[in-house]
Parts: structure tokens; C-alpha cells; sequence
């Protein structure tokens, strides 16, 4: 741990399993996969108790078809002469690229075991071995060492065993480098990161002379094994440290209560943590207790002091039901579908007042602000108290989107995948505070239905697969205007309340449909202590002191400082990766990665201020600060 200490919120995002990070030292190292998470090294008889780590979100467990979430574990060292619990535990760390060169001879040397700790010396001149730089990857989650010797080789089976080397001539592309054989054979290793639409790659295509492709071997090294497994994706080269080498995929939601009761929440809270939730999950397994409310009151009298027999058994039948969703019920293969439906329900309840023990929603009509406020808004919520669960729920390698159906998923994520009732995925919970605007659905609906805002939305989707962008739900004139929206005042809120745009986070409430419509739009703190934060973002939400901040915000917006061009590219061909933005860029409407839920895509500020035409493409174009500008 002394050699990579890392965070357990960032074993979440975004260094998850099958992710790569690098050490103090020097040493790349990909995370290992859940099999040996909760395991001593050192084989120490001290207990562990799993209980401790537990977390409970019936909603993620339900749709993610798992039985529980756990923390990851934090590294502990005993203190006094007592046997403590927990003690010691590491999360494992294998190294990849196996394969390593040597910065004087530029001697290539084979795959070195993903268990070795000390660095080695080369052979010829002993100087200190560096990993290779570039590594082979898949679109289904598979990763390898680039094939060194068959591509200077130009065969998939080259007889050849002499050595090679890394050779550069100075340039900063992957073009000036090639591998030489001793045997004279040699190849240059420009355009190994290029694909076609069909994500067909130059590595699969053009290795082998003879016309066969070569295509992924499915290997799994974060997994500790290096296992060959069928598999008929392309292979496409990328340098480690690259974006598109890791995608985590993570599902997060706000906690609703369950139940309306104040008391069975409290206990259903007290039933998720040790050593409750030991107990609770073995009775509901076995079923062998035929009055299991009556047998943990007897056996846990302390605990359950002050809560009446039929509160305990409507806390276990509320975590009965969470817990026994059947496979087919499970909405990863649709993670879109999944997701809506989670944010239908939290839409739902942080819309109305709320005073429970995670969950406190404070409303403030619109007719407290100023008078223009009303004609944009419906009402504010004020949150001054939720808590977020984030699970981390698989990876992705070249695109952001996961379609991998739950096997695969599971095969990702464990060598030995658990069974149901032993599955679990990692997962982290905050606390924290924020703001939700509810907008006014009539006016809201007569915009997104005009003309020049079906035209504006019809522009950016056609920029964006032109370009190649992944698959993923085409954006509507909402969503843009929503995500635009939040952005905008990210960036202001950083100015006003104290928090970096970093610790801030966007949840955006989206749909059109007219029997369940959602706009809404929830900032709140996205990093927090055991005790929540500190209210500065809540009070940004008050009559008097939001308009301002809301006006400012709109303001900056009208006026990027790389424009006339970032709006010019609005009206044109679009910006950012595969064209996602239209009038956005990072001088006026990006976020840091962590605090938006779209990777930076699909922004448009002309959705939410105009073009400065005044033709009413503008959501907010007659607010006072814009209407003038």
C-alpha cells in the first residue's frame, strides 16, 4: 500500500477493475478483478468480517440483479494487543503491459508474470526495464499485450524466437517507431490505432500477409489468468494510457425511502449494517424460521428495543422484495430503459416535501422570486440532505456505452463469478445537499415543439454520426437545453458557493412523454464526509440570492471568450469529439469528467441563450440579462 495508496471512492471511478493506474515507482499495474477483493495476502487467521462493508440501494440491487453492494475495503493496521476485525486487507494490483524495453538497447523482452513485484535489469547493458507504452484492446473488454512479434513478422504464427527491438527515430507518433527482428525482419508501427466505421482495425487486418485476420484472444490478464477464450472482435492498438482504454460504467442513485414510516426506515437502515444483515440474509435464504420477526427480536433485544413486532416484519418483507428480483427482471441488458426508470421514481418523491432521516426536500414556490422566474420554473426544491449510491456495474474499452449482456458482464468482473445470493458489486455512498429546478412543463413544451429547436437538436445528431459517435439515444431540444443548463450554472455556482465545479455533479430528470413528462435538474455536492456538508449550496437556492446567480450565469453564457468562433461552430459543423457540441466548448460550458453524467456531449449554449439573432431558438432569451445583450 506504501507503493499505491488509492482512494476507495476511486476503485469506483475511475480506476475500477480492468483499469490501469500507475505507482509511485513507476510500475503500471491494472486493478484485479472482485474474486480476491476481501482476502489477506498473507494469509493472516485474523477475522474478516464482510458485514462491515455492506451497503444497501434496493433499487441498483434490484435492476443490477445482484445481493448486495459493498464498500471497498480500507487498509487498516492493528493497534494494541487485542484481535481486531478487518485488519490489513489490500485490494490487488497485477502489472500490465507485461512486455518490457530497455531505454539504451531498446531491447524488447517477453511477457514478464503479472505477479512480478521487482523491477528487472536488462541483460545486455542492465539497465532498469520500462514497460512498453502500447497495449492491444477489444470492444468487448478485452485487453493484451500488443503482438510485438507477430507484427514484425507479418504472420500470426511466426517461427522466429530471436530478439527484438524498439526502435524510434524521435518523432512524437507512433509513425517514427518500429520493431526490428535480428533475424532482419522488421515492421513500422504507424496507423496500428486506426479503425474503420465497422470497427474493423488495421492491427487485425493488415499483421498477417496471407490475408487471415487476427483477431482478439479474449484475454483477461487483470483477472490473473492468461487464459485464451474465444472471441471475434477486431483488435485495435492504443497507447495505455489513452481514454479509450477504460470506460467504468457506473449506475448511481439517490435514496428514496421505502416506506412512509420514520420507524421502519430507521430500523430497515439499522437491518443493512452488521451483524443484522448476516442474520437477515440466512433467514431469508433458508427459510428455516417460520416467524423470523418474532426470532430476531428475541435474539437482538438491545437492537431492537423500542421497534414493535409488526415494524420488524414490514422491514423484512420490504427487504425480501428488493432482494428476490429474478434474473429476467434485471434491466442492465438496457442500461438507458434501467436508468429512466430509476430517475421516474426519484422524480416522483424529490418533487414533493421530504423529512426523513437521508432525505430532507424543502420546496420554495416560484411566486417567492422575481417576477420572470415564475415563467420559466415551476418551483425550487431545496435538498438539504440525500444520499448518493454509485456501483460500479462493469467496463467498457473504445466506446463509453456497455450493450455486453449480464454474462459477459459478470465474466469481466470475476474469474469465478458468485451466485445470486453471494453477488455483489462495489459500490460507494456520499452524503450531501443540492439544488432542483423544476421547470414549467406548458412553457417547456412550447419551445421544444417550435421549429428552430427540432432543426437546432436535427443539426447535432446529424454532426455527431457523421463523425462516428457510439451508439447511444438520440438527444431531443429538452435534454440539450436541460444538460446545457446545468452546466452553465456548475460554473457559476463555483464562483458563489465555495465548492469547485469538481465537487459539484449533475442529475438530469429528462423525458417527453406525455402520460410521464420529467424536467428537472438536480446539482448537488458530489463529494462529501460522513456528516453530509455544510449547506453553502442550499443557500443559493433562496429568493433574493438565486436570481442573481441564475442571471450571471445566463450572462457568461452569451458571450464565450473563444467566440465568435465557438458560436460560429455552433451554426456549422459542430466541436469536440466526434462533433457532441454544438455552440460549447471548454471556455464557456464544459465540466470536469466527474461531474457530468454525458462525457461532455451533446451541449449547446444557442439551445439555451440563441445565437444572438433573437429569433427565439433561446430557452432563457427573454430573461433580462439576454434580452439586451
Amino acid at each position: 500500500m506504501s507503493k499505491g495508496p488509492i482512494r476507495r471512492a476511486q476503485l469506483i471511478a475511475p480506476f475500477g477493475v480492468g483499469a490501469l493506474s500507475m505507482t509511485r515507482d513507476g510500475t503500471g499495474v491494472v486493478t484485479a478483478g472482485l474474486d480476491h477483493w476481501f482476502e489477506r495476502e498473507s494469509g493472516s487467521p485474523d477475522p474478516i468480517v464482510v458485514e462491515e462493508f455492506k451497503e444497501e440501494e434496493w433499487r441498483l440491487q434490484r435492476i443490477l440483479n445482484v445481493n448486495h453492494f459493498r464498500m471497498p475495503p480500507d487498509f487498516r493496521e492493528r493497534t494494541g494487543f487485542q484481535r481486531q476485525p478487518n485488519c490489513y486487507l489490500t485490494v490487488p494490483f497485477l502489472r500490465f503491459p507485461q512486455w518490457h524495453v530497455c531505454p539504451r538497447c531498446r531491447r524488447l523482452y517477453d511477457e514478464y508474470p503479472l505477479t512480478m513485484r521487482q523491477r528487472q535489469k536488462c541483460g545486455d547493458c542492465h539497465a532498469v526495464l520500462m514497460q512498453v507504452d502500447l497495449i492491444a484492446v477489444c470492444p468487448r473488454g478485452h485487453m493484451q499485450d500488443f503482438p510485438w512479434r507477430e507484427w514484425a513478422h507479418h504472420s500470426a504464427t511466426p517461427a522466429c524466437s530471436q530478439v527484438l527491438r524498439l526502435m524510434t527515430t524521435g518523432g512524437a507518433t507512433l509513425a517514427s517507431s518500429k520493431v526490428i527482428c535480428e533475424c532482419g525482419a522488421e515492421r513500422g508501427l504507424g496507423h496500428v490505432m486506426m479503425a474503420n466505421p465497422d470497427d474493423t482495425t488495421f492491427v487485425s487486418t493488415k499483421l498477417d500477409e496471407s490475408g487471415t485476420h487476427y483477431l482478439c484472444r479474449g484475454m483477461r490478464p487483470w483477472l490473473g489468468t492468461s487464459d485464451v477464450s474465444p472471441c471475434q472482435s477486431h483488435l485495435r492498438g492504443a497507447m495505455r494510457s489513452a481514454t479509450n482504454v477504460y470506460y467504468p460504467q457506473v449506475l448511481s442513485a439517490i435514496y428514496i425511502p421505502r416506506t412512509s414510516s420514520d420507524r421502519v426506515q430507521e430500523l430497515l437502515e439499522l437491518m443493512g449494517k452488521a451483524p443484522l444483515s448476516g442474520v437477515i440474509n440466512t433467514l431469508l435464504a433458508t427459510g428455516q424460521v417460520t416467524s423470523p420477526a418474532s426470532f430476531i427480536r428475541n435474539s437482538f433485544q438491545d437492537l431492537m428495543a423500542g421497534f414493535q413486532e409488526s415494524q420488524i416484519d414490514e422491514a423484512l418483507t420490504l427487504i425480501k422484495e428488493a432482494g428476490s428480483a429474478p434474473a429476467s427482471e434485471s434491466g442492465y441488458r438496457s442500461p438507458e430503459e434501467s436508468d429512466l426508470s430509476i430517475r421516474h421514481e426519484e422524480y416522483e418523491v424529490l418533487k414533493l416535501p421530504q423529512h426523513s432521516r437521508v432525505l430532507v426536500a424543502e420546496p420554495v414556490e416560484a411566486s417567492g422570486y422575481e417576477e420572470w422566474f415564475a415563467r420559466y420554473f415551476d418551483r425550487m426544491m431545496l435538498i438539504k440532505r440525500l444520499r448518493e449510491t454509485r456501483v460500479f456495474a462493469g467496463f467498457s474499452r473504445i466506446y463509453p456505452t456497455q450493450t455486453l449482456p449480464v454474462e459477459e458482464r459478470d465474466a469481466l468482473l470475476w474469474r469465478n463469478p458468485p451466485s445470486r445470493r453471494e453477488s455483489w458489486l462495489p459500490a460507494y455512498s456520499v452524503l450531501g445537499e443540492g439544488l432542483l429546478f423544476l421547470f414549467r412543463e406548458e412553457t417547456l413544451s412550447a419551445w421544444e415543439g417550435s421549429v428552430l429547436a427540432a432543426r437546432r437538436a436535427a443539426r447535432l445528431w446529424s454532426n455527431y454520426e457523421t463523425a462516428g459517435g457510439c451508439k447511444t439515444r438520440q438527444p431531443g431540444p429538452r435534454f440539450i437545453l436541460l444538460h446545457t443548463f446545468a452546466h452553465l450554472l456548475i460554473n457559476r455556482l463555483a464562483f458563489e458557493c465555495g465548492y469547485s465545479s469538481a465537487s459539484m455533479r449533475e442529475r438530469l430528470y429528462c423525458a417527453s412523454e406525455p402520460e410521464k413528462p420529467m424536467a428537472g435538474v438536480l446539482i448537488y455536492t458530489a463529494v462529501g464526509d460522513a456528516e453530509g456538508t455544510m449547506g453553502g449550496l442550499v443557500r443559493m437556492g433562496k429568493p433574493a440570492t438565486l436570481e442573481p446567480v441564475l442571471l450571471r450565469a445566463l450572462e457568461n453564457a452569451f458571450w464565450c471568450s473563444a467566440d465568435p468562433v465557438c458560436m460560429e461552430m455552433g451554426n456549422g459543423q459542430g466541436q469536440g469529439p466526434c462533433s457532441c457540441n454544438l455552440a460549447a466548448c471548454h471556455n464557456c460550458a464544459l465540466l470536469p469528467e466527474t461531474s457530468c453524467e454525458r462525457f461532455n456531449s451533446f451541449l449547446d449554449r444557442g439551445m439555451v441563450i440563441g445565437d444572438w439573432t433573437h429569433n427565439g431558438l433561446g430557452f432563457f432569451e427573454d430573461v433580462p440579462s439576454t434580452k439586451g445583450a
